[in-house]
């Protein structure tokens, strides 16, 4: 389905999966496919409050979710129920997979914030990263998954993070 498309936006199911087990599992609406780029807007899936100190996910917040097929990663713009911007967060994951309704993504432990002002951008998880082992297992994807960190930083602390959602078609 494109942007353009006369099709009303359809259910999907996301399905981030790491280590080979389903992590989380939720139902989103999506908004966009371009063959490339796709975007699902969800409310908050987690069990209650996450509050991360810097942010707080919770009941009533809702994440327009980016997803590419030829990307190393997803952006999560989060919002309040009421529209306000809370930031970014973004997972860094191998290309998504869409078959049917399901949207299969892979979790690879790096992740980056940025806040709505964009004074905050902080990579996390470096930690979880370097001992999940993926290094050795898969060089490749670790080497892509460090560069996909890098590139999103230098994105998130540039003025180019906020042209990579505006493409032509982005969701309102």
């Amino acid at each position: 389905m494109s942007a353009n498309s006369a099709e009303a936006p359809t259910g999907v199911d996301v399905v981030l999966v790491k280590a080979g087990r389903t992590k989380i599992r939720y139902a989103g609406r999506l908004l966009h496919d371009d063959g490339t780029r796709l975007a699902v807007r969800a409310p908050w899936a987690g069990a209650g409050v996450r509050d991360f100190g810097f942010v707080r996910f919770e009941a009533g917040d809702v994440f327009t979710e980016y997803y590419w097929r030829d990307r190393w990663y997803a952006v999560k713009e989060v919002r309040t129920g009421t529209g306000v911007l809370k930031g970014w967060y973004c997972d860094i994951t191998r290309p998504a997979v869409l078959t049917g309704t399901e949207l299969v993504v892979e979790d690879l432990d790096l992740d980056l914030w940025r806040s709505a002002d964009g004074s905050d951008v902080r990579r996390l998880d470096e930690d979880e990263f370097a001992g999940s082992g993926l290094a050795e297992r898969d060089p490749e994807a670790a080497a892509a998954a460090v560069a996909a960190l890098d590139e999103l930083e230098r994105l998130a602390r540039g003025e180019g993070f906020t042209d990579l959602l505006s493409s032509p078609g982005r969701p309102q």
